[in-house]
């Protein structure tokens, strides 16, 4: 057995996406900086891409800055905009269950003079408005709050933050990176300042992202050099990346409805028989406000690390939490947000759907998961079956 179901740590790219990206590594391998002619060939593919991308979230192709991925992005964003605009404030406020990366660029703000304030979840990981309006004041510059949560799959009503952040005139950023692909993202719907996007949640290559910034918002670099991405991301653009960006947008903006129906379909078959065939057994995250791809539970005397290296033994890749943060032994801040005990949230799982997955993929997991949880309870000092 050999089943893959971390689909929202790293995707696989797509092999229509290399052979669109291969003739740019060799036969087409021109600086978009050069004004030969086969700089000019680069320039237009580059443009091409930024209009192709650009219209994937409804945004003008002057709007997109080409980065590496969606942790320098989201550094642009938050960190570009903060420092071009303390003059007119210093409070920034981010969601508790925002990405590792935003709450690690949060630190740095606040060690740089910033004021950080988080905003608390319910206990699914939704943000309410009020929560948002109890924590900025007039000297609120910035609000992030992520598209849908990496881990536990919670998507927000992202228009309605937006909206409120737009009357308040507060800039309003958004990570996209977990519900790229599986959610249609319109940034003018969804009243979106700044957005983070990246190439590999959605079959691209990895060393490819993209900041959106809205017309009139103004930004400092963070990359100094010869000026590329009008200056505000220097450094030779990365095209066989780029290239195969666009070519995983094209295919998601034609394959995103049928994916995301099938996606849906394994999620809650698996939902349903895992809740109905192991005692003891707790879905994290909203039920029904989620992304389509992802389930997540909790089983109590088990520790996520054990049921991780159970599934390895028998060919399945899963996930206990985010990979940018499963280095560490603490437990995930995402669950502890959601007002779990430390022992609850690490025992967590996590598994997402992608487009390589078949409906036996999920009987594959039913047929392990509960001679695994089994069996590590019976081992488990913390688990006591209930009299």
């Amino acid at each position: 057995m050999n089943i893959y179901l971390d689909y929202q740590s790293s995707k696989p790219v797509d092999p229509r996406v290399v052979e669109a990206m291969l003739p740019y590594f060799h036969d087409k391998f021109g600086n978009p900086s050069s004004l030969h002619a086969v700089g000019d060939v680069a320039t237009k593919t580059l443009e091409e891409s930024r209009a192709a991308i650009a219209g994937f979230i409804n945004a003008d192709q002057e709007e997109i800055l080409f980065t590496s991925g969606a942790t320098e992005s989201s550094n642009l964003g938050l960190i570009g905009y903060a420092f071009r605009n303390k003059n007119k404030g210093n409070r920034i406020v981010i969601s508790e269950t925002e990405h590792i990366s935003i709450h690690n660029i949060a630190k740095y703000l606040e060690k740089n003079g910033f004021s950080v304030s988080k905003i608390p979840v319910d206990q699914y990981g939704r943000v309410a408005i009020q929560r948002i309006a109890d924590r900025v004041n007039d000297k609120t510059i910035l609000v992030s709050v992520g598209y849908a949560n990496n881990e536990i799959g919670t998507t927000q009503s992202i228009s309605e933050i937006g909206k409120f952040c737009r009357d308040k005139g507060i800039v309003f950023h958004s990570d996209a990176v977990a519900a790229e692909g599986l959610i249609p993202i319109d940034v003018q719907r969804d009243n979106i300042d700044l957005l983070t996007i990246s190439s590999n949640d959605i079959y691209g290559p990895k060393g490819a992202g993209v900041l959106y910034v809205k017309e009139g918002i103004r930004i400092n670099p963070l990359v100094i050099g010869g000026g590329q991405e009008r200056g505000l991301r220097s450094g030779t653009e990365n095209v066989p990346s780029i290239v195969g960006m666009k070519r995983a947008v094209e295919i998601m903006q034609e394959e995103m409805p049928g994916e995301t129906k099938r996606f849906q379909k394994y999620r809650d078959k698996l939902i349903e028989n895992v809740l109905k065939t192991i005692p003891r057994c707790y879905l994290n995250g909203h039920p029904t406000e989620r992304l389509p791809s992802n389930a997540h539970f909790r089983f109590d005397g088990i520790e996520g690390e054990s049921l991780l290296l159970s599934f390895k033994d028998k060919g399945i890749s899963v996930s206990t939490g985010s990979a940018c943060s499963s280095k560490t032994l603490e437990p995930s801040h995402t669950l502890i947000a959601l007002g779990l005990l430390h022992e609850e949230a690490h025992g967590s799982l996590e598994i997402t759907f992608g487009r390589y997955n078949k409906e036996k993929d999920v009987d594959g997991v039913m047929e392990v998961l509960p001679g695994i949880v089994e069996r590590l309870r019976k081992l488990s000092p913390l688990y006591k079956e209930e009299a």
